[in-house]
């Protein structure tokens, strides 16, 4: 017998996924500990004046699948209305089985809006109408959003300039209970041939209130920033290696290659290489002295079509995965933290499903100190957060490390309506579970495997990030 879509027992396969599902993973809070919310929009509890800007605004994905099903540029990011737009849209979800984002906007109707109706070109008036009107209603704020999704933690991504003005505000909102933490993002500091390096180091210089004229100038100011975040709660950082590179540099080679980025704007490829490799090291050895974790995510290919770049700019859903070199400079880089002594808690993320192997294997060779899971293979990541993605990560997980040390699933997104994806992951998690008892490849022991979920969801999450007890 077919069953019903997206219904009670929806991704859940067996018996004891079933269970696992309802019993232990259904109810458990959430620890999203990267996503790219606003922190002004959280203070602010921001309302939104309709569908399309609660759902479109700044969502790469969708943007990609309807440019894919012929939509015109105006109907997606352009001068079109915001009805005509969500009306584009709806035309295009029909046409979407087999991509998650036909669960995903189904689930949000669902959850958030309480409508089961499927989004199509002739449903579309009602849907309209109905969520805008709950939207501007009661209890459909940011924070109003955040606490029915029962956020726990919710760590934003945060550029080491930033004043924090709104995480500090948000901890004096006492009806507020979720707890919005920083993450300290320093691309722009390592970034050394960008058109915005000297520029970045310009807003160093006013954040910290001090000159940075050498590069030992800027390594202390960095130092102070993470002193910063560190006080106000932040307890990871966050890198965007699209490209892994490392080699060993001495301090002085980085300092000369600081100051002749000051001087010409530019400089050699190679020197770029040393200088960033001499700068993470830096970093990581900072995080690991206050118990940060670092998270790594690696191999996106950025803004490939640069008509596109040219026309809307950059970040409009023109990316792509990257297929780099990856395992010997990244090996390279931790072992010198290692011989420190100096590594952090390490999430290492691939937008390339082929490097999970890679990642794993690697990740194993590092794990020590009496930390449990102390390196980290991460969560399925923007390409690869479907079904088979999340599964596939999971399967390499298992087979070479310990999937119940596994810190679960995050949003990585700019909606406040994306929680549903935990929900996917969870239902996912307890499947792939379930389905070994059915196999008799794990005992049914529901109490083992939902202690097991239960820590996968949740709890593995809490304390392998250890944030400030006051801010729990």
């Amino acid at each position: 017998m077919a069953k019903h879509f997206l219904g009670k027992h929806f991704l859940l396969n067996s018996k004891a996924a079933k269970v696992l599902y309802h019993q232990y993973a259904d109810n458990m809070p959430i620890v999203d500990y990267h996503c790219h919310l606003s922190p002004q929009e959280i203070y602010e509890n921001k309302t939104f004046r309709n569908l399309t800007e609660a759902w479109l605004g700044g969502d790469h994905y969708k943007w990609r699948v309807m440019r894919a099903c012929g939509v015109e540029e105006k109907l997606i990011t352009g001068e079109a209305s915001d009805y005509d737009k969500f009306l584009a849209w709806a035309k295009v979800v029909p046409q979407l089985l087999g991509n998650p984002l036909y669960h995903w906007t189904h689930l949000e109707l669902q959850r958030f809006f309480g409508m089961d109706e499927l989004l199509n070109e002739q449903t579309a008036p009602a849907i309209w109408e109905k969520a805008n009107t709950m939207l501007r209603g009661e209890g459909f704020g940011a924070r109003d959003l955040i606490t029915k999704s029962h956020v726990k933690v919710l760590c934003t991504t945060d550029d080491p300039v930033d004043s924090l003005e709104f995480h500090l505000k948000i901890k004096d909102l006492p009806e507020f209970q979720t707890k919005v933490l920083p993450s300290f993002r320093p691309d722009q500091a390592l970034e050394i041939n960008r058109d915005s390096f000297r520029p970045w180091v310009s807003k160093l210089e006013a954040a910290t209130g001090k000159p940075i004229r050498e590069y030992s100038e800027l390594l202390e100011a960095l130092n102070e920033r993470i002193d910063f975040f560190h006080q106000a709660g932040g307890r990871l950082s966050d890198h965007a290696l699209d490209t892994v590179e490392y080699e060993e540099t001495a301090l002085e080679e980085a300092t000369d290659i600081f100051a002749k980025a000051l001087e010409q704007g530019q400089v050699s490829r190679e020197d770029a290489r040393k200088y960033k490799s001499y700068t993470m090291l830096f970093l990581s050895k900072q995080y690991a002295a206050r118990g940060w974790v670092m998270q790594l995510h690696i191999h996106a290919l950025r803004n490939i079509n640069t008509v596109m770049r040219d026309r809307l700019g950059p970040d409009h859903g023109y990316d792509a995965i990257y297929d780099g070199p990856l395992a010997a400079p990244l090996a390279g880089f931790l072992n010198s933290l290692e011989r420190e002594g100096a590594l952090p808690k390490t999430v290492l993320y691939s937008l390339n499903r082929n490097d999970y192997p890679v990642l794993a294997s690697i990740m194993g060779s590092f794990q020590g100190g009496g930390v449990p899971g102390k390196i980290q293979l991460g969560t399925a990541w923007w390409f690869n957060d479907h079904k088979d993605g999340m599964l596939e990560q999971m399967t390499t997980l298992g087979n070479f490390g310990v999937l119940a040390r596994f810190i679960g699933m995050l949003t990585d997104s700019r909606s406040f309506l994306s929680y549903t994806r935990h929900e996917y992951f969870r239902r996912l998690l307890c499947d792939v579970l379930g389905d070994w008892v059915e196999r008799g490849e794990a005992p049914k022991d529901l109490s083992l495997l939902g202690k097991m979920v239960k820590d996968i969801c949740y709890h593995n999450a809490l304390e392998y990030f250890a944030f400030p007890e006051e801010d729990m």
